[in-house]
């Protein structure tokens, strides 16, 4: 299938769901998947509505990037935080960077800071958008281009499912799509600053994702289910 076609696959389906869904919300984490996402949204679906979860800990490469896009495409992206009685929690029970001392410990910290303000995000809406693509890791290669979403309730989208990596850059590059700068610094995939580090050539685009941790269970809880904390 050429790019040309997952372009209009991808539109088509967010359609369906702009008229079917209402209210429909397309969460994006600002990464270059993202960045195709909120293009196509901003320019052809003003009924889904974008939003974003600041942890507290994102690089400021990322804080820069979302003032871009809100001033481009002038739109505005909600903003979601972490509670801070539960951050003051979880640095008191395990540090400020305990994450790096143990998978609990990252769990915990993911929980607090992504996965209950993404259940606060999608209180009352009907489904949801992600940018997952089978290819970004072996976590994902079970994904559906729809799915139930039973923990939050209500149904999952991922649109650019079956892209290429190659797909992205090259939409990004030819319809000149703003993205984080980091990319061009090694980092195919940003999240929380002291998470993420840019990857050596010919390491796995993951890799430099909790690269302290085993690589079929680097996912922060958002998306293959509610992360149970020890």
């Amino acid at each position: 299938m050429s790019l040309e076609q997952k372009i209009e696959q991808a539109n088509n389906l967010l359609t369906q769901i702009e008229r079917d869904y209402a209210p429909a919300v397309f969460a994006s984490s600002l990464g270059a998947e993202d960045m195709v996402l909120t293009d196509l949204i901003a320019q052809h679906h003003p009924g889904i509505a974008i939003f974003t979860l600041d942890t507290g800990r994102l690089p400021e490469a990322t804080h820069k990037l979302l003032a871009e896009v809100t001033a481009r495409y002038n739109i505005e992206i909600k903003v979601y935080y972490p509670a801070a009685a539960a951050l003051e929690s979880l640095v008191a029970a395990r540090g400020i960077n305990g994450f790096y001392d143990s998978a609990d410990n990252r769990k915990a910290c993911c929980v607090a800071r992504k996965v209950e303000p993404l259940a606060r995000a999608l209180v009352g809406k009907q489904a949801w958008i992600t940018g997952l693509r089978r290819e970004q890791a072996v976590t994902r290669a079970g994904l559906e281009l729809s799915s139930f979403d039973a923990a939050n309730g209500l149904q999952k989208f991922n649109p650019l499912l079956e892209w290429s990596n190659l797909d992205v850059w090259t939409y990004i590059r030819r319809y000149k799509t703003p993205y984080n700068a980091l990319h061009d610094e090694g980092y195919p995939s940003i999240g929380c600053a002291p998470c993420t580090r840019a990857i050596n050539p010919g390491e796995d685009v993951r890799a430099g994702r909790w690269w302290w941790e085993s690589a079929d269970s680097k996912e922060c809880g958002l998306h293959p289910r509610k992360l149970e904390v020890a």
